[in-house]
């Protein structure tokens, strides 16, 4: 774990070049400095020209569906395909099975990511117990855990009564937690297959309605501010969302919001195809609000990405529509759609990029280590991303055991080609290379 690399020639998240020496899992040199440093004489060099230096992506939303649900994923397989992505953390969501509603569960979670060792992970606590709405779950004693738990969400259900998120909100305020909610009015969505619209009544598909996401942010960003406790809103796909959402930061409530990548591209229009890769909770929605997400994005009134990778089993996907599970894959596509949506087209920069998918989001789900600037002194987490490169998405080729892309058969933009896990290369030239293995003093403190 004391090996060196010398990175010759990258792009400092795309504005400036220099040659970057990691050694001892930290950033040990920057510049004319990295070549002359006494760890550089015996680090291995890699070649990074043309390539752009991030800090390590994290994702606040994760589905490893581990423990119970491994027909769909793992925490081995779903953390190589976030390691291949580009991420060295991930936020992974409460609704396995058993549910993530205790600290024994997930402190197994944190367990296996650590015995996997290819990214961060970091359990997210259920809100209620089983995600049933009923009853909070334990989160002092899931924040009191080894897994220091800090964000909690029933993502996939929402906590819709408004009485028990007022006290969840309440609750977390005592140990700096967050309430990552699934914006879902759970009445007026009752069989919906899509979002509501023209293409919905043109196909004779039960929608759902733009509402249905708005009234609960609406309500929720009002509980958080009266009880001054932080709320980040999920998967955020609508207009009127992103208006709430600007007037709530307006008025310095405490909120914070994600958007998917395939929100970021894709439109209801691809439904008309009937094939179920396109079913998604919250639904593809329309062409208008893809451009106000970008926009929201761009000026900070969205603050992070999130994945909301979705495995399933192919035959929860292969069957028709109707029967058909809700979710995408997103780890190892996301950096791409980001580039292929917010980069290329103006939007935003690579500095930017590493904002809204490093910065922020270790902000929000309260990692110390990670979304860290490239600076001397800083762990290693680092990746470098070729962005001329142009690739063909096959989810036959990927580490995640979900083929639900949606974006199969699409060319998009950048390829991830080195990934640093605390100084240790978990991805080289663009493949899996070797786990991160804690040790002993380590794993006393993960």
């Amino acid at each position: 774990m004391t090996t060196s690399y010398l990175i010759k020639g990258a792009s400092i998240l795309g504005e400036r070049t220099a040659d970057l020496l990691i050694s001892g899992g930290v950033i040990a040199a920057i510049g004319d400095d990295a070549s002359n440093h006494a760890d550089a004489q015996n680090a291995t060099v890699i070649d990074a020209a043309g390539l752009v230096a991030l800090p390590g992506m994290v994702d606040v939303h994760t589905h490893l569906r581990e423990p119970g649900r491994e027909d769909a994923e793992t925490v081995e397989t779903g953390t190589q395909a976030a390691a291949l992505g580009g991420y060295t953390a991930v936020h992974a969501m409460a609704n396995s099975n058993p549910v993530a509603d205790t600290a024994g569960v997930v402190e197994q979670v944190h367990s296996l990511g650590i015995a996997a060792g290819w990214v961060d992970v970091r359990p997210v606590g259920a809100v209620t117990v089983g995600l049933a709405g009923e009853q909070l779950a334990e989160l002092g004693a899931m924040a009191d855990s080894r897994a220091q738990v800090r964000m909690f969400s029933d993502d996939g259900i929402c906590v819709h009564d408004p009485v028990l998120m007022r006290r969840a909100l309440e609750y977390v305020k005592a140990f700096d937690g967050v309430i990552a909610q699934h914006a879902q009015e759970p009445r007026l969505t009752a069989g919906a297959q899509m979002n509501e619209g023209i293409v919905s009544s043109v196909l004779g598909l039960t929608g759902w309605p733009a509402v249905a996401e708005e009234s609960i942010i609406a309500r929720d960003v009002l509980l958080a501010q009266h009880v001054d406790s932080r709320l980040h809103v999920c998967h955020v796909s609508t207009a009127g969302s992103v208006e709430i959402i600007r007037w709530a930061k307006q008025r310095g409530i405490n909120v914070t919001a994600e958007v998917t990548p395939h929100h970021l591209l894709l439109t209801d229009e691809l439904v008309r195809s009937y094939n179920p890769v396109y079913k998604v909770n919250p639904p593809l929605r329309t062409e208008t609000d893809v451009h106000a997400l970008r926009a929201a994005l761009a000026d900070g009134t969205i603050d992070v990405i999130g994945t909301d990778h979705a495995p399933h089993p192919s035959e929860h996907k292969d069957c028709e529509w109707a029967q058909a599970a809700m979710g995408m894959t997103g780890l190892e596509t996301a950096l791409s759609v980001v580039q292929a949506t917010m980069i290329e087209t103006g939007l935003m920069s690579w500095a930017d990029f590493a904002r809204v998918t490093s910065t922020a989001p270790a902000a929000i789900g309260r990692l110390p280590d990670q979304g860290r600037p490239l600076e001397v002194g800083e762990p290693a987490n680092v990746i470098l991303v070729d962005p001329a490169a142009r690739w063909t998405v096959d989810p036959n080729k990927m580490a995640t055991m979900g083929r639900n892309s949606p974006f199969a058969g699409r060319e998009l933009p950048g390829a991830v080609q080195a990934t640093f896990f605390r100084g240790h290369p978990t991805v080289l030239n663009g493949k899996l290379n070797t786990p991160y293995r804690v040790t002993g003093a380590e794993s006393s403190v993960n």
